[in-house]
């Protein structure tokens, strides 16, 4: 999970400044609509490549040309494609994880949300830690993708992971699962985040499995590739523009 309202941005910045002047003492808690109480660990947050899941690690093998990495969080992904020699930009919505970013010597930051975001074209878009959840909730996907395509340069590539969470609902004995027939996805879940006693209001967050996501492609003029799946639902996929 990454940033998406101010709200939340605070509560990363926050925890990811204590980290960065050493004065680390506790995780980023979180709360979901999935009756499930959890932890961030903020080092993980400054995790180097080594230390990174497969599919990041094969992201950021894939990345190429000019590139924005969006929630960027501490830096991690955009420091070692820029250690590389890469142009990175760092994009995030949070005054305290860019300076954090920058602290770290990333040397192209941008403070802004996504969807605000237009000034420049790239080569590729990173969307890592299951950034497409950043669209909110499904009916949102398609705006999304519609934006992400505005940020492509000619020949460009879109590289998100993503997790399909059927696998957090029961199972009956035929290995179907039993899945909330409310009329939403069920891979839309609202999030609190909590640091040091500070909360964060709401927030909409979507899990997309592949399929949904390779369908929503196809009616938004992409193409998905599936790259890899991970060990645990998740899995990397590679967004082109159809010809």
């Amino acid at each position: 999970m990454q940033k998406q309202t101010e709200a939340m941005a605070d509560v990363f910045g926050m925890a990811l400044d204590d980290y960065q002047k050493g004065e680390h003492t506790e995780d980023i808690k979180t709360y979901s609509s999935l009756d499930e109480e959890d932890v961030i660990p903020v080092p993980y947050l400054f995790r180097t490549f080594d230390e990174m899941p497969l599919v990041e690690q094969k992201a950021l093998q894939r990345a190429r040309g000019k590139i924005l990495d969006i929630g960027a969080g501490a830096g991690s992904h955009a420091l070692y494609l820029q250690n590389k020699g890469y142009k990175v930009t760092a994009l995030d919505n949070s005054e305290g994880c860019i300076a954090v970013c920058k602290e770290r010597g990333v040397e192209s930051t941008v403070l802004s949300n996504i969807l605000d975001y237009s000034e420049e074209r790239y080569d590729t878009l990173l969307l890592l830690m299951n950034g497409i959840g950043l669209a909110g909730k499904l009916k949102n996907l398609s705006r999304f993708l519609q934006h992400l395509a505005s940020l492509l340069l000619p020949n460009g590539q879109v590289l998100l992971d993503s997790s399909d969470i059927v696998y957090m609902f029961e199972q009956d004995e035929d290995g179907g699962y039993w899945i909330p027939d409310d009329g939403t996805y069920y891979g839309e879940v609202t999030f609190e985040m909590e640091y040091k006693g500070h909360k964060s209001k709401p927030f909409d967050w979507v899990y997309v499995d592949i399929n949904t996501l390779q369908n929503a492609c196809e009616s938004n003029g992409f193409n998905c590739e599936l790259v890899i799946s991970g060990e645990h639902y998740d899995y990397l996929a590679r967004l082109t523009l159809k010809k």
